[in-house]
């Protein structure tokens, strides 16, 4: 089946999946002018797609349903982008700091208060994130498991856009995975930092959360939703990548999602142990070793496709803390505005005329851009 990404007089891009893959191409009279412009995103969407229906492609978690009308949005923003016109394809809401784990890479602020953002103003930020252009709302913590009414807001949010949930795995029992596939949940992003449970329990501050989402992940899949297992690499796990893949596949997870580890949050105090170069292109290569030939779980480096997009921060990603400061990624602690006091789209004009967000690789890791700039957020961020 074909299915429509971009339709233009005298351009048109489809997908279609050929031997169990998806392939892009592209037609019309302005085609061999416009291919190119296309070609690196063409290039991110190819591979073996998360799920196929009669009626939609699901070519990734990250990624809302071809076809459909967040996917359009995601379309018309990649179109404005062409003539810098940038909006947040993707908005991401820490509901609440409350946790039960304490992860030495958190990128939470450690503060005083454990706040957590009510529904009505969370339902606010959903409305105007759609307004913007997001079509993936992303609800993120703490840990969002433990905020009492999720599956309300899950349900809000998915009218709209596409709702995903970033998890530790605490608390997913399979009555919660099903009771969140009811209210239209996308895709669920279940986090390792260790394919061996001794490692991900002393990471993550506490034993047994290893057995927590490793649960968490068959019950979501025994509900059918989608999965992702998200790793964020660093010195100490990126000799694990394959044994990462081969726990995606036991686990029938969808899609294997890898970010990098940037000094922030609790780990902003080991600046020097981040992935060197060498590290990172072997992260930004890694396909999983039996992809190609069997088209088993989708991975998604998202270092290798910052060389397509440029960093996401302020220009396809914003951020909103459970204070309600909104900060251009989660990984950057500069607010600059609060949704309790500003409209979400006069915070996002201050953050684009800033002039600062338009770096082709992750900001985080300029040691310039931490010095200039994170020592005047940080007593905004504490209480």
């Amino acid at each position: 089946m074909q299915y429509t990404i971009y339709s233009a007089p005298g351009f048109k891009v489809y997908a279609r999946v050929e031997g169990g893959r998806v392939a892009v191409r592209t037609g019309g009279l302005l085609a061999p002018l416009l291919s190119p412009l296309v070609s690196g995103y063409a290039r991110l969407l190819a591979g073996t797609p998360v799920k196929v229906t009669d009626t939609h492609l699901y070519i990734s978690t990250w990624l809302p349903p071809i076809p459909g009308a967040a996917f359009d949005r995601l379309v018309k923003n990649q179109v404005r982008s062409f003539f810098r016109d940038c909006r947040p394809d993707q908005v991401t809401i820490s509901i609440t700091e409350e946790c039960p784990n304490r992860c030495v890479h958190c990128a939470l602020p450690d503060t005083k208060h454990r706040k957590r953002l009510p529904p009505q103003e969370i339902k606010s930020v959903i409305d105007q994130s759609v307004e913007l252009g997001a079509s993936l709302v992303i609800f993120d913590g703490g840990e969002p498991m433990v905020y009492e009414g999720i599956e309300e807001l899950v349900a809000y949010a998915s009218r709209r856009a596409a709702a995903t949930l970033f998890t530790s795995g605490y608390g997913l029992s399979r009555e919660k995975a099903a009771g969140l596939r009811d209210a239209g949940l996308h895709a669920v992003n279940v986090s390792f930092d260790s394919p061996i449970e001794e490692e991900h329990d002393r990471i993550r501050g506490r034993q047994g959360v290893f057995r927590e989402a490793v649960d968490a992940v068959k019950n979501a899949v025994a509900e059918e939703l989608l999965v992702d297992i998200y790793v964020v690499a660093a010195p100490f796990n990126i000799d694990r990548l394959d044994e990462f893949y081969s726990l995606a596949c036991d686990l029938h997870a969808d899609e294997l999602s890898f970010y990098e580890i940037v000094p922030t949050g609790r780990w902003s105090a080991h600046p020097s142990e981040v992935l060197d170069c060498g590290q990172r292109e072997k992260l930004c290569d890694f396909r999983g070793k039996d992809t190609e030939k069997d088209n088993g779980v989708r991975v998604f480096s998202i270092p290798a496709a910052m060389k397509v997009t440029g960093c996401f921060a302020g220009r396809k990603w914003l951020h909103v803390t459970p204070g309600g400061d909104v900060l251009p990624c989660a990984c950057i602690p500069v607010p600059y505005g609060n949704v309790y006091t500003e409209p979400l789209a006069k915070i996002w004009e201050k953050i684009r005329k800033s002039g600062m967000y338009n770096a082709r690789s992750c900001l985080m890791r300029d040691e310039g851009f931490r010095q200039s700039m994170l020592p005047a957020s940080d007593d905004r961020q504490k209480d």
